[in-house]
């Protein structure tokens, strides 16, 4: 038979779980240090309202709303190439996405400097 609890036993106390501290693995800095603060916010504002189209996608004849300002050559903390908007294309999520993970991330720190060495001449 169940024997019951007596009155005068406190209940146990469940104890929460602490939220989870995510770390990057990478140690990479947060996005405000590597430059997108207010004033980011503003220009990327302002360029998306001028260029409210992803690239990528009109190259393929699909008409679809940019969410993302892209660093065509990664700035890599190169704060001249970051404000650089001859270095910006306007990109849909998806697109973004699939360039920083194809292109972006696979280039040596050698490869972004010989882009930038050329970026802008003809």
């Amino acid at each position: 038979m169940h024997k019951p609890k007596p009155k005068h036993q406190k209940a146990k106390q469940i104890k929460q779980a602490e939220p989870a501290k995510f770390k990057r693995i990478d140690n990479r800095p947060s996005s405000a240090q590597r430059g997108y603060d207010a004033r980011w916010r503003s220009a990327r504002e302002l360029f998306l309202a001028d260029e409210p189209l992803c690239r990528n996608c009109m190259l393929q004849n699909i008409i679809k709303g940019a969410d993302v300002v892209d660093h065509i050559i990664p700035h890599r903390g190169d704060h001249e190439l970051f404000w650089d908007q001859t270095n910006w294309q306007p990109l849909c999520y998806s697109c973004h996405s699939i360039k920083t993970t194809t292109i972006d991330n696979k280039l040596s720190d050698y490869q972004v400097a010989q882009l930038k060495a050329g970026w802008g001449k003809k």
